[in-house]
């Protein structure tokens, strides 16, 4: 094994991260009750997943192919600083719309929620 290999071996292990954060951020939009814990899945492990995806294929094409992708680069910084701008817009939003927090064991708010 050489250098190359431990490398493109990191580059599949930052990637396969990144799939599963992505994996564990839908399956908290799916189990999450309100707004708010569904915001904070969608931008923070979705966030991490792609970041951790898109550092993983950088890293791939330039080791194999010598290749920099300045593209790539650009995605991870458009990403890195609008996707946590816009979930808080998004939450800040609901709040001042007067969207109420899901509390557990409370079934008024759990009827309305599945209706």
């Amino acid at each position: 094994m050489n250098v190359n290999d431990i490398v493109n071996l990191i580059a599949a292990l930052i990637i396969l991260l990144g799939s599963i954060m992505a994996l564990i951020s839908a399956i908290g939009l799916v189990r999450f009750k309100d707004v708010y814990t569904r915001s904070h899945a969608a931008t923070k492990n979705s966030t991490l997943g792609v970041l951790l995806t898109l550092s993983g294929v950088l890293i791939y094409f330039l080791v194999n192919d010598n290749y920099f992708s300045v593209r790539l680069i650009l995605g991870i910084a458009f990403l890195y600083l609008t996707s946590p701008v816009a979930g808080h817009l998004i939450t800040r939003a609901a709040y001042h719309s007067g969207v109420e927090v899901y509390v557990k064991g409370d079934k008024r708010k759990i009827e309305d929620l599945n209706s």
